[in-house]
């Protein structure tokens, strides 16, 4: 059944945005595609989301992408044939004809890889409209052609041309055909000359990034990304989140994540351990049940959980936040531990440093154990009362989800302007 049987119009809306996202409501780009709906809707305007997967409740009107079928479908042609985001097909032109039932004046693009949409379907519809366009990149895959980091093998065919990719068999994954030859130079057929796009990047790491890359002559936009810090915050009484995990008399680092790998750090944290003493703990949410098992004594694993009111909770009983990625672009871990007024140490990938000042926190070059070790210590040693309120300041300050999804509104609105609307 097509959407416009479920929408009703106020008469006083002004603006209607459709975002498009991998998954709705739920991890980094899910909550903040979320957000940015309520920024619209607290300011009269109508949001809808349209997503590839999940069943999170949203404040916006959804639009689903695709079935399950699809999804195998498109992860097969991705496995053997290396065309990822060039499946789904069907799904995409029902997609399209949902947006001109709904004519949008913006649309939102997030996360497009994720087994759901074709971008030459949907980039060579949107070319034909006048609605403009604007993409929050969240990494490097939409100027690739396979991978979306490169920086932690120090590949640099990105600038000019990929072929023969050394991370073929890394996410998206082809355990076959090498086409990321043929991917770069469809991407960059798709975007060329696409007057109505526009970018949106979290890091200045991204945008100097995307300026070597051939989205250099779109117009690009900086802004963080933000946060609710009526949920991320200090919380005094941790006493129930102690006892819950066994923690009591434990000095805690924390590390998060919404799945756990090497590149995310987590066999740096486990060679960490050995660095730690008897009253030190590391505690690591998200890991799966076959990692469990590879924990030392010393590390409390806990499975990925949607409840953000435990996941505040338990940042504000950490006494310090590591962040060991070994790519990345501007981790929302970062900002949420800041907000509930634990420092950051983070390795020096991407835009993570960029969470964080000298007062804050401390940067490490990526796989120095003795460094990071040194720095908690350090945070221990001036204890968690000498960050709480400076972390809490620069989170007020600067990731403040009410001003940030702010300024994708005014960015919308300025759209409209410059389009006559």
């Amino acid at each position: 059944m097509l959407l416009r049987h479920l929408i009703i119009y106020p008469k006083e809306i002004s603006l209607k945005v459709i975002q498009i996202n991998s998954i709705v409501n739920s991890g980094s780009t899910g909550r903040i595609a979320e957000d940015i709906g309520k920024v619209l809707l607290d300011n009269g305007h109508q949001s809808f989301i349209a997503f590839g997967r999940g069943n999170r409740p949203s404040k916006s009107q959804l639009i689903k992408i695709g079935n399950k079928w699809d999804t195998y479908w498109h992860g097969l042609q991705t496995m053997v044939f290396d065309r990822h985001a060039f499946a789904s097909t069907t799904a995409t032109q029902k997609l399209i004809k949902e947006i001109e039932i709904l004519k949008p004046d913006v649309i939102g693009l997030h996360n497009l890889h994720g087994y759901y949409i074709d971008i030459k379907i949907l980039f060579t519809y949107l070319r034909t409209t006048q609605i403009p366009v604007v993409w929050t990149l969240f990494d490097c895959w939409s100027f690739t052609g396979h991978c979306t980091y490169f920086d932690d093998i120090d590949c640099t065919k990105w600038i000019q041309g990929c072929f023969e990719c050394p991370k073929k068999k890394k996410y998206p994954s082809s355990f076959l055909i090498d086409n990321s030859k043929e991917n770069y130079l469809d991407k960059k057929h798709l975007y060329a000359d696409f007057k109505n796009l526009q970018i949106v990047v979290h890091s200045k790491w991204l945008q100097n990034i995307v300026g070597q890359s051939f989205l250099n002559e779109i117009p690009i936009h900086h802004i963080f990304s933000g946060i609710n810090l009526e949920i991320f915050k200090p919380l005094s009484n941790k006493k129930e989140i102690v006892t819950k995990y066994q923690l009591a008399n434990k000095k805690i680092v924390l590390g998060v994540a919404s799945t756990w790998d090497k590149r995310k750090g987590l066999n740096d944290f486990i060679q960490l351990s050995n660095y730690l003493s008897s009253d030190e703990i590391i505690v690591l949410i998200g890991v799966n049940k076959q990692q469990l098992k590879l924990l030392q004594l010393n590390i409390v694993g806990i499975e990925r959980t949607e409840d953000i009111n435990e996941l505040a909770a338990l940042y504000s009983a950490a006494d310090v936040f590591v962040n060991p990625t070994w790519q990345d672009n501007f981790p929302t871990t970062n900002i949420e531990a800041l907000a509930c007024g634990t420092p950051v140490i983070t390795y020096n990938t991407g835009g993570s440093p960029e969470a964080i000042d000298k007062e804050t926190g401390f940067v490490i070059e990526k796989g120095n154990l003795q460094g990071l070790a040194e720095a908690i210590g350090e945070v221990f040693e001036k204890g968690k009362d000498h960050y709480r309120n400076i972390c809490r300041q620069r989170a007020e300050q600067l990731f403040n989800k009410n001003d940030r999804y702010s300024d994708y509104l005014k960015l919308y609105e300025s759209l409209l302007i410059v389009n006559g609307q």
